[in-house]
């Protein structure tokens, strides 16, 4: 049984400064819970060359166009964040105080307003001041430097690990834990520091716990879960496709090799010296197939052997299609909200955000009139000056 609204964030007021990277993803993915986002928009583009229609990141939200290079702009932002439950912002540090906008001046006018910060380097720190991008980040953390073939450089995973992964997503977590301790009884708001460093270092916690047990070596391609062993890691097709191959365990192992088709020749799994010998049969053996009989073959076996399909092939996986992993909106095919909710399911209810379109509904529903106030550069008959795009953070991958 669902309820009415969408998203059991609904009711949750959200103002995102407009950035790049990850402080838009973690906005998207509060508005896909049900939050009511506004995204302040500059003059000029926000820095990346995408036509909004197809901006994704800024589905389910409202746009007002505001200027904070102007007295006027920074009294929209704080009238906003007085209404507010949420500010999201992804500046370099200080940038937003020098505006005026900063967290002093937004918890003065709303004392429970959660105000989240996205950087990469955090906002103290030797580099803290400095531009940098995700895949930056996850190098110093060490995350970089597991990924890949051990005769190779590292693997560059798009902005996924970093921006998304270490950043979004421990932007949201916080943000979401500092608005239940607001909204408690003598909770008071408070600033989240969401730094992609930090969360990318967290994500290697387990990796750190068998390092220091001995059970990983600190090197590319060597261990479990890495690519070092050949029962876990990608084998090219006749076609030139991949099956990406996970039997860990000695079962799915077991049923790995009979299905496909070495189960008398391989030698043992657990003998490390024949691992090299072990990887050689695999390979020649997915090379005598195609990937989709190869795909026929594993279906809905137990042998952790899946496709590498690429973006455009996802959608149409029969899991994915079953569950609508992926939906069609507005003629944009693209990822349906998660987690998934029995009684509040969020939903995408929006196209993308067209900067400054929805500042009547905004300035109405939020009744924050002065929203409604014309630009200044309209009562001095002389264009407003425009944000320079270096305050804004450069955290896109």
């Amino acid at each position: 049984m669902t309820e009415p609204d969408n998203g059991p964030l609904s009711g949750v007021r959200v103002v995102e400064l407009a950035g790049i990277g990850p402080g838009p993803f973690a906005a998207m993915l509060l508005a896909d819970l049900g939050a009511d986002v506004v995204r302040v928009d500059r003059p000029g583009g926000a820095g990346l060359s995408i036509d909004p229609a197809y901006d994704v990141t800024n589905r389910n939200k409202r746009s007002v166009l505001v200027d904070l290079k102007t007295p006027e702009g920074v009294a929209q932002v704080l009238e906003l964040a007085e209404r507010a439950d949420v500010l999201v912002e992804g500046y370099r540090p200080g940038v937003a105080e020098r505006l005026g906008v900063g967290p002093q001046e937004c918890l003065a006018r709303n004392p429970r307003l959660v105000y989240g910060r996205m950087t990469g380097w955090g906002q103290q720190g030797p580099l803290a001041d400095t531009a940098g991008h995700d895949i930056g980040y996850i190098a110093i953390t060490g995350a970089l430097g597991m990924i890949g073939s051990p005769d190779g450089p590292p693997a560059i995973p798009a902005n996924l690990l970093g921006d998304y992964a270490g950043g979004s997503l421990y932007l949201v977590i916080g943000v979401l834990a500092a608005l239940q301790h607001a909204r408690s009884d003598g909770g008071k708001g408070q600033v989240v520091d969401a730094a992609i460093v930090d969360g990318t270092a967290h994500l290697t916690a387990m990796i750190h716990g068998m390092l220091a047990a001995g059970g990983w070596q600190d090197r590319r391609g060597a261990n479990l879960l890495d690519g070092g062993t050949p029962f876990y890691g990608a084998y090219e097709t006749a076609d030139g496709g991949y099956m990406a191959v996970g039997a860990l365990e000695q079962r799915f192992y077991g049923e790995f090799i009979r299905l496909l088709g070495i189960e008398r020749e391989a030698p043992g799994r657990d003998d490390l010296a024949a691992w090299g010998e072990l990887r050689t049969a695999i390979a020649a053996r997915f090379k005598t197939r195609t990937r989709q009989e190869w795909t026929e073959v594993f279906q809905e076996s137990d042998a952790c052997v899946a496709p590498v399909l690429s973006l455009r092939e996802a959608p149409q996986h029969p899991h994915l299609a079953a569950r609508g992993t992926f939906v069609d909106h507005g003629g944009i095919t693209q990822p349906a909200p998660a987690p998934r909710f029995s009684r509040t399911p969020g939903a995408v209810r929006r196209p993308p955000a067209r900067p400054g379109a929805d500042t009547e509904e905004i300035a109405r529903d939020w009744q924050a009139p002065g929203l409604l106030a014309p630009p200044a550069a309209d009562r001095a008959g002389t264009p407003a000056a425009r944000p320079a795009r270096t305050e804004q953070k450069d955290t896109a991958g």
